[in-house]
């Protein structure tokens, strides 16, 4: 334990180390692909790219090795959070960068960046003419940022000897994190291993519906990571319904929460079907699809199915996070595609790799507005928020409270500074909210038919800093502001 209070930099610088070279053994995969489809132009990039992550890690693991404590203090986890991931999204642009097919590093930035934090937002006008290479490391970037490089890290590298609960909350700060197993890096194990059979199988069926191997792993790493990269131009419009179907299901399950998949494949049923979380999230998915099928089915004219699977694939594309897009939305009735801009405003449920607000937050504070009203006409009476039959502590109410407010203060900051940089009233918002959910199209300029080429640089640079806000809840990069937190 630090008892000093002191930040260890050169523990950090360790550990940044030791990630970085997980990163670039990561980044080799896609070399085998550049070999596989003989990219010979592409290879030179990679190797140079693996070669600068390879050495940057190796140099600040050994130089700092001798260096070691058992525990990392929070503050530590919640600064080794943000400097990796925005590590992780420096180097992770160097392929794009290097090889000329992005050639300004704030658009090559802004592409890996919005792949690590599963956003989905893209710069690029022709992704069919990126080299397959490319698109797997760019598919690869969602599937890392998916589940967490820190976790996969803790999974098979428990030898770092330090103590991962602080990372593990770093990732996910707001609730008392669900411990699977006494040990975090036993849990990492269990968690990556259920993301890692749902790819496995996704793919399979994916392929079964007429995909090949590179398609299907590439669509699977970005339905899992609820990211949104496709290898298409159209994202997923040009596919059959039975491959629509199949994204559809496993976003629906990177949507819930792994702890809950680790129920379900335990066998402990009633703790799944219990949970309230799960069953809002079930509703939200229900409620939307059915109010947008109906809409559509009558103001479009759309035939049934159709209008029940268009309906149902972007509801659970934005709901989860992902931005896959079947059909231009903002082509439906002005407000149809005002729903899917509601629906922004919702997320993933927690433990999941959906990003927005998730889930059990809207629901806790509606639960608790609910519950001010009866507070006000019995003021003795002490009625406490529960979640599956267990009062909520005040504290954890505050905290998503104060998330909220400031989710939403972001959320119009962001607008405002995008009108700065020309947008539109309509682009602005939509630009502000899809990178603060890490969501990727929005509407305007940046919906589903568009993408986030013509924002100037300075603008990219912010909606960056969004994503990473929006990966990292907030509160985990807006602490390193704070002139208290570098205080002993």
């Amino acid at each position: 334990m630090n008892k000093s209070g002191s930040i260890r930099y050169r523990l950090i610088l360790k550990l940044q180390g030791m990630l970085l070279m997980v990163l670039a053994a990561a980044m080799g995969t896609s070399l085998l692909w550049a070999l596989h489809y003989k990219e010979a132009f592409t290879i030179q990039p990679l190797l140079f790219s693996i070669a600068i992550t390879l050495g940057l890690g190796v140099a600040l693991f050994f130089t700092n090795r001798s260096y070691d404590h058992k525990n990392l203090s929070t503050r530590e986890g919640y600064l080794i959070v943000t400097i990796l991931w925005t590590s992780m999204s420096l180097l992770g642009a160097l392929p794009f960068y290097l090889s000329g097919v992005i050639p300004q590093f704030t658009n090559a930035f802004f592409e890996s960046i919005s792949g690590f934090t599963t956003t989905g937002a893209s710069i690029l006008t022709d992704i069919e003419a990126v080299p397959k290479s490319l698109l797997f490391w760019r598919s690869m970037t969602h599937w890392l940022g998916g589940m967490g490089i820190i976790v996969l890290t803790l999974a098979i590298l428990p030898i770092l000897g330090v103590g991962g609960m602080q990372l593990f909350i770093a990732e996910s700060p707001g609730t008392t994190a669900n411990k699977l197993h006494p040990h975090i890096h036993n849990t990492a194990q269990r968690l990556w291993g259920i993301y890692l059979m749902f790819t496995l199988i996704q793919t399979l069926l994916l392929m079964l519906g007429g995909m090949d191997l590179f398609h299907g792993l590439n669509h699977a790493f970005s339905t899992m990571a609820t990211g949104g990269f496709s290898t298409q131009n159209d994202s997923i419009a040009g596919y059959s319904p039975y491959i629509q179907y199949v994204i559809i299901f496993f976003m629906i399950l990177a949507g819930i929460s792994f702890a809950q998949h680790y129920f379900l494949i335990k066998g402990r049923f009633r703790k799944v079907l219990g949970n309230e979380e799960l069953r809002f999230y079930f509703s939200v998915i229900g409620l939307f699809t059915l109010v947008l099928t109906a809409s559509i089915f009558i103001l479009h004219q759309a035939g049934l199915e159709k209008a029940f699977r268009d309906s149902l694939f972007q509801t659970v594309s934005i709901v989860t996070t992902t931005g896959f897009v079947t059909t231009n939305y903002l082509q439906w009735n002005g407000s149809l595609w005002f729903f899917i801009f509601l629906l922004m405003f919702t997320g993933g449920c927690i433990g999941s790799t959906g990003g927005g607000l998730k889930m059990i937050r809207i629901l806790i504070l509606i639960k608790n507005t609910r519950l001010e009203l009866k507070r006000l006409m019995h003021p003795m009476a002490v009625i406490p928020v529960r979640i599956d039959g267990k009062a909520i502590p005040q504290e954890i109410i505050t905290n998503f409270l104060a998330f909220f407010l400031l989710y939403i203060l972001l959320f119009f900051a962001g607008a405002t500074l995008m009108t700065f940089f020309g947008l539109d009233f309509t682009s602005a918002i939509g630009a502000s909210i899809a990178t603060l959910g890490n969501i990727g199209p929005a509407i305007g300029s940046v919906g589903p038919a568009e993408n986030y080429a013509h924002i100037p640089a300075g603008g990219k640079w912010i909606l960056s800093f969004f994503m990473l806000l929006g990966r990292l809840e907030l509160f985990t990069v807006l602490l390193l502001f704070s002139p208290s937190f570098w205080k002993k």
